[in-house]
């Protein structure tokens, strides 16, 4: 008995405004492997602006779960889903998904997508506490 894993890529890009050369890239396209063995596959794009990889997976019944998402080099799996994502999510960079131990659930279509962290172009300050509140003790 095998695991059948099948790579989509998803060429498109979670917000639109990209050129033909603003591609989401997966390899491979195709995986079999034995039970219990672990699978990689990669993940780069071409956006200077985005820096997420998200990883999805879709089962034979359609479901689609978040396997979890690279923000950066930072890797956020999603509970209680054995994966490992490592790299980094910054233009033509690598990102890639290990599914640990391969079972027979794990037989689906698999494909990342690239996008933007929002809160990263928002610039956070710190700024000192006013002198009148250091001498009245408030702090």
């Amino acid at each position: 008995m095998s695991v059948r894993l099948l790579i989509i890529t998803l060429n498109t890009v979670l917000f639109s405004g990209s050129s033909l050369s603003d591609q989401v890239h997966q390899t491979p396209f195709y995986i079999q492997a034995s039970p219990g063995e672990a699978a990689q596959i990669n993940c780069s794009h071409g956006i200077q602006s985005y820096n997420v990889i998200l990883w999805y997976k879709r089962s034979e019944d359609r479901q689609l779960e978040l396997l979890g998402y690279m923000f950066l080099t930072n890797s956020y799996p999603e509970p209680g889903v054995n994966v490992m994502i490592q790299g980094s999510a910054d233009k033509d960079q690598i990102c890639t998904l290990t599914i640990k131990e391969l079972s027979v659930s794990s037989s689906a279509i698999y494909f990342c997508a690239a996008s933007y962290h929002s809160a990263a172009y928002h610039c956070c300050t710190a700024q000192k506490p006013h002198p009148w509140l250091k001498t009245n003790k408030l702090l």
